[in-house]
């Protein structure tokens, strides 16, 4: 579990368009506290998940084999084909995104970028904590809450793993917060750079997160089905 919940909270924290929206948000006036409204939505979606799963199983993993562990693995093993059949589906739509944004012209924002996006630093706090439910990866967040299944609050460990499972998937919106907070000005300039890096890459980030989660979690799903 601790593995699984590794590799999809880094996925998570590097997800290209929740960062691309609060760069936004961060970088507007009041930007610190639309930030920190983002990061609790953001932090309050993942323990309110984890909360739900363990409330279901009473924090004690199903047997193995039994229909609660083979159904758990189940969803992963759907989630992730579908992660890898959206990832195929975002590659095979690049062409055609690309030759639209290129006839569009310059006013159609850095590299095609979304136009809800664009509008994004004229948002309330409140707004911007409902672009942070709204941005979440729920894909992999339901991954990781199959994941959750197999959590034991009898020990410890687990406690640990789940905080730090939160942590690593809100470890990037903490860390520019953080930057904003301390050296803002380094902070403006770093992230303007960061928000145009993103919007000329974030196609090719999308469909390498996507891949990769998927195809971690069809690879451990049939692992541990056949075992």
């Amino acid at each position: 579990m601790v593995l699984d919940l590794l590799v999809i909270g880094l996925i998570i924290t590097l997800y290209p368009l929740p960062i691309m929206a609060f760069v936004l948000v961060v970088s507007a006036p009041g930007g610190l506290w639309k930030g920190l409204a983002f990061i609790l939505a953001w932090l309050g979606c993942l323990v309110a998940v984890i909360a739900v799963v363990l409330l279901l199983t009473g924090g004690q993993p199903p047997p193995p084999r039994s229909p609660p562990s083979t159904a758990g693995l189940a969803v992963r093993l759907a989630l992730g084909i579908g992660l890898v059949a959206y990832a195929e589906h975002r590659r095979r739509r690049r062409p055609a995104a690309d030759t639209a944004s290129d006839a569009e012209g310059p006013g159609s924002g850095p590299a095609g970028e979304p136009r809800a996006l664009s509008r994004m630093d004229q948002v309330s706090a409140w707004s911007a904590a409902g672009i942070a439910v709204l941005l979440q990866p729920w894909g992999m967040v339901g991954a990781a809450a199959a994941t959750v299944l197999q959590a034991n609050l009898s020990d410890s460990a687990t406690y640990l793993a789940l905080f730090g499972f939160c942590i690593l998937a809100s470890a990037t919106l903490l860390a520019m917060e953080l930057f904003m907070v301390f050296a803002p000005g380094r902070a403006a300039l770093a992230l303007t750079g960061m928000r145009s890096w993103l919007s000329d890459h974030k196609d090719p980030a999308i469909v390498l997160a996507c891949l990769v989660c998927g195809l971690w979690l069809v690879g451990r799903s049939l692992y541990d089905l056949t075992r």
